[in-house]
């Protein structure tokens, strides 16, 4: 007889692979979109960190990062406040990795922000969490370009490729991590409801903050960005958690959040009393100052939630391409293989949306930053919109293994709603949109002449313009049905963009099924007749 606890027919971990290599959506996107010159350098750079991503050592180190999450100290033992957050070992291996790839060093970079936003996706699916000091990090320095002084103090040691994790003066390490400090509980989102203030101490643009923010992100940084109401209105200002002497700024980490997910990264509570700081930008313009910041980070949320859709379907195609389940394997049964190609055609739509986005940044002509200003929040609204179903639909495909926490699964529906949520939730995006259409009319012809370049290509793209034309045609009263609107401007850009660069096939489903509708309402509903066997092979995993 046969043991009882003879193991069969179970998927071997998707592990040790090149996470990079084995999307073919990045891969197109990145040798689509970078200088040629640059090609041979960035392809061989992204495929070392993809075997990395993709290494059992990294998938082990995101696992205790997770599984020991931050720890506050406020005191040492005897008795001196000293406002420290502890992290497990391997957290500072992730960090340390993050930074050395040049994920904090897009601005000083050739090609820095395509090659960056490619990398930042194949790190997120190695883990979540360090992404958040990372993106900060990175994000901190068109803001601190409003204030050319201190962008020459700080951005070299923003943009350097060294973490070092000592808390100590900033001017004695090669390079620092960022955070940032904006909501506060009275108003969230509504910063202009801020109540911190902000004393000014002399000419020189040194201040004395009073207040309290309900999320500060990663208070284990050397600085921070944050809002507080100066004399002549709401203002931008550098915290750094150390001073130049060596002691230490007035920084009361009061309490650490116990969140969905993201467990990995510390997000908390702080207080300031007499706290240190210099204005960024002039008075009475944070808003203005902090925004260039916001957007960065904006993006970041739609490649983190990209990258987590493409871990999904990874996970899910290898899974299904090694069980097998009445009389064949899960990927050949035809229900199924729906499913996932599905699944591939929406993780697709999002990366090659996401990348696009990131190119603009490395062109910064005025026509792409029009086109930025009303994609950027659109594809922040829908594509991380889209991450929790799809991922939720992912797991399923794993059956039972795919509730339990030790397949990894788990772990990526838990961190999925979080990029809709942080730097703007749904409906502060949808109503920038608004802002853009209303103020802006660049955005809306850069826009106009992106998605135009793909017009007479497919008749259910040409007519889907169409109808998004005259949606915008009445602005009165839009506020209402702003989700609609943002919708369908994001789902035309990544039809057009994928009729343009994609494979016929990937066009052919995503026209038919998202713009011609010919779709049902939950994943696995494309219509038969498409190759969707092509699909799913494209997004196959190699392991």
């Amino acid at each position: 007889m046969a043991a009882t606890h003879t193991v069969t027919n179970q998927a071997p971990p998707l592990v040790g692979y090149d996470v990079f290599t084995a999307d073919r959506a990045l891969v197109e996107a990145v040798e689509r979109h970078l200088d040629p010159a640059l090609l041979d350098e960035v392809r061989d750079e992204l495929s070392g960190f993809g075997r990395s991503a993709g290494s059992a050592q990294v998938q082990e180190w995101g696992t205790l990062a997770n599984e020991h999450p931050p720890k506050l100290r406020t005191h040492d033992r005897y008795g001196n406040r000293i406002d420290e957050v502890e992290f497990h070992p391997a957290w500072h291996r992730l960090l340390g990795k993050g930074v050395a790839a040049g994920l904090t060093a897009a601005w000083t970079r050739p090609g820095g922000h395509l090659r960056r936003a490619a990398a930042f996706m194949v790190w997120t699916q190695a883990e979540a969490g360090n992404g958040c000091p990372l993106s900060m990090t990175h994000a901190a320095v068109p803001a601190l370009r409003t204030d050319p002084a201190l962008a020459t103090e700080w951005e070299p040691r923003l943009t350097s490729m060294i973490y070092d994790r000592d808390l100590r003066p900033a001017a004695q390490k090669a390079g620092v991590l960022f955070g940032m400090g904006m909501t506060e509980k009275q108003g969230g989102s509504d910063v202009r409801a801020n109540t911190t203030t902000a004393r000014p101490l002399a000419e020189d643009g040194t201040y004395e903050l009073k207040g309290h923010k309900w999320f500060c992100s990663a208070p284990m940084s050397d600085g921070f960005l944050v809002l507080a109401q100066a004399p002549d209105g709401l203002t931008c200002f550098l915290l750094p958690r150390v001073l130049e002497d060596g002691t230490r700024n007035v920084f009361m980490i009061q309490r650490l959040k116990d969140k969905l997910g993201n467990r990995s990264n510390a997000s908390s509570e702080v207080e300031f009393d007499g706290t240190w700081a210099r204005r960024v930008g002039d008075e009475g313009r944070g808003v203005r100052t902090i925004i260039e910041m916001v957007a960065a980070t904006r993006l970041d949320c739609v490649l983190g939630s990209a990258a987590l859709m493409r871990q999904a379907v990874a996970q899910a195609i290898h899974h299904c391409g090694h069980r097998e389940a009445f009389g064949g394997r899960l990927i050949d049964k035809p229900l199924m293989r729906n499913v996932l190609a599905d699944l591939a055609l929406e993780s697709e739509a999002a990366t090659t949306l996401a990348m696009r986005l990131a190119a603009a940044y490395d062109d910064g002509s005025e026509q792409e930053r029009a086109f930025l200003r009303l994609a950027v929040p659109a594809a922040k609204y829908w594509v991380t919109k889209r991450c929790t179903p799809m991922v939720a639909e992912a797991l399923e495909c794993l059956g039972g293994n795919g509730y339990v926490e030790e397949w990894g699964m788990a772990r990526v529906l838990r961190e999925s709603p979080l990029n809709s949520i942080w730097e703007g939730a749904g409906n502060v995006q949808a109503l920038d949109v608004l802002r853009a259409l209303q103020r802006e009319p660049g955005a809306l012809n850069a826009y106009l002449q992106e998605v135009g370049r793909a017009r007479g290509a497919d008749h259910r793209l040409d007519g889907a313009i169409k109808n998004l034309l005259a949606e915008l045609a009445d602005l009165e009263g839009i506020e209402a049905r702003a989700r609609r609107v943002v919708e369908r401007i994001a789902l035309v850009l990544q039809g057009s963009l994928l009729v343009r660069y994609a494979p016929p096939e990937v066009a052919d489903a995503f026209c038919g099924s998202r713009l011609g509708g010919d779709w049902g309402s939950a994943f696995g509903t494309l219509p038969h007749s498409l190759d969707l066997a092509m699909l799913v092979e494209r997004a196959r995993p190699v392991a």
